[in-house]
């Protein structure tokens, strides 16, 4: 009877713990204050770091990380890049 709850138990807290893991960014309506893209803007990656938004043709905001320009979809998701780049930077 005990191995059923256990394996209950330890089933529950793994997957937790990796729902942890993946970012939880809610964006606005509006995706920024201004609703206009960058443009013309060498960035590192293809898809916003934070929320994995492809981002080639739609950059609304960046911020620079060890010498990297990086794209994102929204202020949203650069806030949050901000707060451990190091999760989100390429290696």
């Amino acid at each position: 009877m005990k191995s059923p709850i256990i394996l209950t138990a330890l089933l529950s807290v793994s997957l937790l713990s990796c729902a942890k893991e993946t970012p939880q960014v809610k964006h606005a309506s509006h995706m920024d204050s201004s609703g206009k893209k960058i443009k013309n803007v060498q960035v590192v990656n293809e898809e916003d770091p934070v929320c994995h938004m492809k981002t080639a043709e739609s950059i609304k905001d960046t911020a620079v990380y060890k010498n990297k320009t990086y794209g994102f979809c929204s202020v949203s998701c650069k806030g949050e890049f901000k707060k451990s780049p190091e999760r989100y930077a390429q290696k």
